[in-house]
């Protein structure tokens, strides 16, 4: 029997030891559709599990996949995991040459050139896949030529050729059972638990790619929602986020919303969904809090009614404003986009648009965020026209407008964190904690080690009586560890024994940023920031680094001094403020300096040598922010 497998990479978590959130549904939806169609009788089909994608590097992971040398590798390419997931089929076709590579997701698409000019894989599917991909596999599996096939691209001896004719998806949600159910998916209570119940759209938001998917909505009736829940709820889920790309606009959605509250009459579970403005009533947010929503997203996107207009979002400002009134009287917390980089709206406009929603109470419910051009978007065919500029490669960022340039835009993201008096992007936080005496995935390496493969999210210690003398050696020591996996998060940790000279940070820094791009890297390269390879110092409690020199430190990297929690408790106030970051070390047990530390330390200016305590502590950090 041939084998499959099906690998879908998480989103990168904000710290190491943070839950990714992980569910491969895409590639569970596969799964089951290959079953539905009797591939299952002559494919064996494996999910790799969220646990394993969550924490293998980059080798570690390869190596797994390539092990029994399966016959198929099916790839989910998304923003966050195209350009890693493409250098896990490179490595995975070095150890297991016969295996066939495909790849599918909302990334792919004939007007992707990012990812149609990558190698390491043999087959690209576009469009939403459940049909394509079981006859592709019907096909392939009887060793039969796919080339021409529908939504299909197959790489040829001199490249890869043109898709096959376009297709629009028009199965009902019906025809495939939910790989929760089908068990191709696990259903884990510390994960959110992913749910469709419609697909298309019946809005045409420019930027959005949904559009590109249906303008029809093919929708999961009330009863078979509602039997849906109850089994999801019977497996153990407990928050629920619907993808339905409006939630509000689907039919009988005030059916759909009596039917939740009486499957989760016990409120043993919290739904999550993103809604528009228009329609919604002070009936429908009651319905919405008894069904057991607590959290909505809801775009205001920008506050110019030209802009608006001009990228087919429509609506207004001061619906969006009347419906979050509706939503919190009913106590359901908000997520307010705002996009900055629209065609037509300039820096004054998106300060305006920070006004309206301080006005409103929607500052510290806001998500403010540069524009990303994504694939199969009409703004991305327009940008020319549009006078757009955007960064080819994932995340797509726009680079400038015809009414915004880079200096402006960069400016104006400073300018609203300035506003809202707090960072709009996620704040890297370092891996600090001691190694692990046992750990299966080692995440904690040491200068001078061999370099061999490790997690995810790793950090490498240097710590000498000189750093400065030893930065040959952590050179070698950085390019090795970007070699083994080039995708991973990379903390650097520099032990300041005593002062050295700041030259090194340099040095390290150029180092990391030789290191291979992807959108990781990218993602706050606006704010001159890498998400991906970082540098801290840790201050030890014998150190003889001077006052002067830590604050100078402090000026280019952040700063962690160990300490005790009694220490850092009574220093709470001013920990990442005028003092260094806190690393506790040591007892920290004391119920009292732990009231404190959590009541009045800034979250992200403390740290945990201990593993247990910083994943306890990240719990409390994720929640404030």
């Amino acid at each position: 029997m041939k084998r499959l497998k099906l690998v879908q990479l998480p989103v990168p978590p904000p710290a190491a030891l943070a839950a990714t959130g992980n569910v491969p549904l895409a590639a569970g939806c596969l799964g089951v559709a290959a079953r539905v169609h009797g591939l299952g009788q002559h494919l064996q089909i494996e999910v790799l599990a969220p646990s394993v994608t969550d924490a293998y590097g980059d080798t570690r992971l390869a190596e797994l996949i390539a092990k029994d040398e399966p016959d198929f590798l099916g790839l989910s390419l998304y923003l966050w995991s195209s350009e890693r997931s493409l250098h896990l089929a490179r490595e995975v076709k070095k150890r297991s040459p016969r295996t066939k590579v495909l790849i599918g997701g909302p990334e792919v698409g004939p007007d992707n050139p990012f990812i149609l000019g990558q190698d390491g894989y043999d087959v690209a599917v576009t469009g939403e896949a459940e049909d394509t991909f079981s006859a592709l596999m019907t096909k392939l599996a009887a060793g039969e030529d796919v080339a021409g096939m529908p939504n299909v691209a197959v790489r040829g001896k001199s490249g890869l050729l043109p898709f096959g004719p376009a297709a629009n998806a028009n199965f009902a949600l019906t025809q495939y059972p939910s790989p929760y159910v089908e068990g191709l998916v696990p259903v884990d209570p510390e994960r959110s638990t992913y749910l469709e119940t419609v697909r298309g759209c019946r809005s045409h938001c420019t930027f959005c790619f949904y559009p590109r998917s249906s303008s029809v909505l093919r929708v999961l009736d009330v009863e078979r929602s509602a039997q849906l829940i109850a089994t999801l709820r019977d497996k153990g889920a407990r928050e629920v986020v619907f993808l339905d790309p409006t939630f509000n606009h689907r039919p009988d959605f005030e059916a759909l919303l009596d039917a939740l509250a009486e499957v989760n009459r016990d409120r043993t579970m919290t739904f999550f969904g993103e809604i528009r403005a228009e329609g919604l009533t002070p009936a429908h947010a009651a319905q919405l809090a008894k069904a057991g929503f607590t959290k909505l997203e809801i775009g205001l996107q920008s506050v110019n009614r030209e802009t608006l207009k001009r990228v087919k979002r429509g609506g207004s400002p001061e619906k969006v404003a009347a419906a979050a009134k509706m939503l919190h009287d009913v106590g359901i917390e908000l997520l307010v986009d705002l996009i900055v980089g629209l065609p037509g709206d300039t820096s004054d406009d998106v300060m305006r648009g920070i006004d309206f929603l301080g006005a409103h109470g929607l500052g510290d419910e806001a998500q403010v965020f540069a524009l990303s051009l994504l694939p199969g978007t009409a703004m991305r065919t327009d940008a020319k026209k549009d006078g757009v500029e955007f960064d080819p490669a994932p995340p797509y960022r726009v680079l400038q407008t015809s009414t915004m340039n880079r200096d402006t835009l960069r400016s104006t993201l400073e300018r609203a964190e300035v506003q809202l008096n707090r960072r709009l992007d996620e704040q890297p936080r370092p891996h600090l904690v001691d190694r692990a005496a046992r750990l299966d995935m080692p995440d904690v390496f040491q200068l001078g080690e061999p370099a061999s493969p490790g997690a995810q999210h790793v950090s490498l210690w240097c710590d000498a009586p000189d750093l400065f003398e030893q930065r040959d050696a952590i050179g070698k020591a950085v390019d090795a560890r970007l070699a083994i996996d080039p995708y991973a998060t990379l903390d650097i940790v520099l032990v300041a024994r005593r002062n050295f000279p700041l030259d090194l940070l340099d040095s390290v820094r150029a180092k990391l940023a030789a290191g291979t791009q992807s959108y990781l890297s990218r993602t706050l390269a606006l704010r001159g920031e890498d998400l991906q390879r970082r540098i801290t110092v840790v201050v030890p409690q014998d150190s003889h680094a001077t006052a002067d020199w830590i604050d100078a430190a402090r000026d280019v990297v952040p700063v962690f001094r160990d300490q005790t929690l009694r220490q850092a408790a009574a220093d709470a106030e001013a920990l990442g403020d005028t003092l260094p970051c806190a690393r506790i070390v040591g007892d920290a047990s004391d119920p009292a300096d732990w009231r404190r530390l959590n009541d009045v330390a800034d979250p992200a200016s403390v740290a945990f040598a201990d593993r247990v305590l910083e994943i306890r502590w990240l719990h409390r950090l994720l929640a404030v922010a």
